[in-house]
């Protein structure tokens, strides 16, 4: 008879709210989170996270994002790593390199980028990353 169905319900799994980058906001530098994080403003440079990257309509990333899941609907330019799935809504416009598990693309999506997809193109950034770290084998 009587629930728990009216108390709020936290929005990460992490039992807090998102973290937001505002519309009207710019930020330069790199984020590190281990929460979901929403941009609605603008953002120069990379954000690593073990959530998910919301980009709202107004939102645009210039730079690297890794991330589990990722809605785009606003614009990415850069490298876009997402290990599950990525969500681009009508509104969204992506350019660049994506490497990703699963792909949704809604009708009206703008997806210019070089997209490498399944679980091996999920973690293909960091065998690329790995193989240039090695060094040169003499034959």
């Amino acid at each position: 008879m009587f629930s728990d169905n009216k108390k709020p319900r936290p929005m990460n799994e992490f039992g807090g709210q998102p973290n937001r980058i505002e519309k009207n906001t710019k930020i330069k530098g790199e984020i590190t989170s281990e929460a979901d994080f929403r941009i609605d403003g603008k953002l120069e440079g990379n954000v690593t996270t073990s959530g998910k990257v919301v980009i709202g309509k107004d939102g645009y990333i210039n730079g690297k994002v890794e991330c589990v899941n990722a809605d785009i609907e606003g614009r990415f330019n850069g490298e876009l790593i997402v290990k599950d799935l990525l969500s681009l809504k009508s509104s969204a416009t992506i350019e660049g390199t994506v490497s990703v598990a699963k792909l949704a693309v809604e009708p009206g999506a703008t997806f210019n980028a070089a997209c490498t997809m399944g679980k091996a193109g999920a973690t293909a950034s960091k065998t690329e990353s790995i193989k240039k770290n090695e060094p040169a084998k003499a034959s």
